[in-house]
Order: C-alpha cells, then sequence, then structure tokens
C-alpha cells in the first residue's frame, strides 16, 4: 500500500495569522483540524512539517532539533512575507517550539498544548520512536516478518536525536523569563507522553502579564485530536481574539 506523505498546508483567510506548529514524530495533520477552524473564523493558518517527519522512521534519525528549529524560523519568515503580526500554536514539541519563538522574534501571543519542561529518559524517548517506526511500517501495510526485520535494522542506527531533544527543553525552560507575549497555556489531563506538571513550570515560568492556564480532563497527549477538541478550537480562538492584533 503506498501512503501519501503528508503535507504542510496554508490556509488563507484574513489578515490575522496563526503558526501552527506539530510534535516530534507528528506531521501537519495533527493540526489541521484546528487550522480549518481557524480559517472559517478569519485567521490564515500555516503549518510546515519538519524535516524526517511525516516520511519513513529512518529519515527521522538523521535529523534533529537544529533542522526542526530551521523549519520553524523558515515558516515564520513565510507567514512575515504577507502577514505584519503572527500568534503561534504548537503541540508538543510544537508548543516547546512555540515559547522558543517567544523570546526569538515578535509574536502576538503563544499557546504550547501539551507541552514538555520535564526531560524523559532518553530510554524512555527511544521506546516511543521505536512505537512510532512500528506504527508507521503497519500503516504501509508490511507483513509482521518485515516489520521484525527492518525493525531490528532500524534498532542499530545510533539516535543522537534524542540527547539534542533533551538540550532543547531544558534551554527553553531556562529562557521561559524572557516571554512577555500573552500566553494560553492548554494541558491534557490524561497526558502520559509527557509530565502534566510541565504545564505549571510554562505557567509560573513565563513573564506575560497576561497569561493562562486549561486543563482538559478527559484528553489524552495529542489533545487536537481527542475528545475535547471542539472546546480546545474555541478556546483558541477566543484567546486568540483577545489579543493585540
Amino acid at each position: 500500500m503506498k501512503m501519501i506523505p503528508p503535507k504542510p498546508f496554508t490556509f488563507e483567510a484574513g489578515e490575522r495569522a496563526v503558526l501552527l506548529l506539530h510534535g516530534f514524530t507528528g506531521n501537519s495533520a495533527d493540526v489541521r483540524m484546528l487550522g480549518r477552524f481557524l480559517q472559517a473564523k478569519g485567521y490564515t493558518c500555516h503549518a510546515p512539517i519538519y524535516k524526517g517527519h511525516g516520511v519513513p522512521p529512518e529519515e527521522l534519525v538523521h535529523t534533529g532539533p537544529e533542522d526542526w528549529w530551521q523549519d520553524v524560523m523558515n515558516a515564520y519568515e513565510y507567514l512575515k512575507q504577507t502577514h505584519d503580526k503572527i500568534a503561534v500554536v504548537g503541540l508538543s514539541l510544537g508548543g516547546v517550539f512555540s515559547l522558543k519563538l517567544g523570546y526569538t522574534v515578535p509574536v502576538v501571543g503563544i499557546v504550547p498544548m501539551c507541552a514538555p519542561m520535564y526531560i524523559k529518559s532518553e530510554q524512555t524517548m527511544y521506546e516511543g520512536v521505536l512505537a512510532y517506526a512500528r506504527e508507521y511500517k503497519k500503516r504501509e501495510g508490511k507483513d509482521e516478518e518485515q516489520i521484525e526485520q527492518e525493525m531490528a535494522e532500524f534498532a542499530k542506527t545510533p539516535m543522537q536525536t534524542l540527547k539534542a531533544l533533551q538540550q532543547l527543553i531544558a534551554d527553553v525552560r531556562d529562557h521561559l523569563d524572557f516571554i512577555y507575549a500573552p500566553v494560553f497555556v492548554v494541558q491534557a489531563r490524561h497526558d502520559d507522553m509527557i509530565n502534566p506538571d510541565s504545564a505549571n513550570i510554562i505557567y509560573n515560568g513565563v513573564e506575560s502579564p497576561v497569561k493562562q492556564i486549561k486543563w482538559y480532563e478527559e484528553s489524552g497527549h495529542v489533545i487536537t485530536l481527542d475528545k475535547e477538541k471542539d472546546q480546545l478550537h474555541e478556546d483558541i480562538y477566543a484567546f486568540l481574539e483577545s489579543l493585540d492584533w
């Protein structure tokens, strides 16, 4: 079965622009529904796909946070060509990048969703990558024997990416007090991918005079696709409407 790789998207609407950022091992599909919802409300939305994402996992391990940050900056610059003011909404690693943008370039508002601030052990992160790789191969329609063969090969690949990812998270956590733009911290209560207390670290760490935090009691880590997504859409829209455009 040939898989159609996900693509970046730009949903054109009004003068207000929102940059939507996906998570580690995710892709633009994770924020597509949110993008369509905001487009219908008059917001232009753009979502990149980081290098090595949305493609076979063998390509992921040869990329790292520096590559992905470059993709984020390129996406920001892309929007900047046509829009003066940009808000940023990011899921998981995308939430970490949204905060990094907050002290790197001008943004009117930031929505980190289920963004990690605690460093998980490399082993835990590695197991997550292996699970992602296995799932990807299943979706390609490969049989169990072929998957096992490919996974054995995949497991031999060194994963420098994970150490760099830990460093990125630590670095952003150290710079939270450089953030002054309005922030809406979103956290799923049933998040089993990250330590949910990360949300409190972000909320307490940013210097933003305007900040809010909300816990979604019924949701898991990929909150944009979970059962409270409609409420999440409305909450993000309300936050964006409150900003100084």
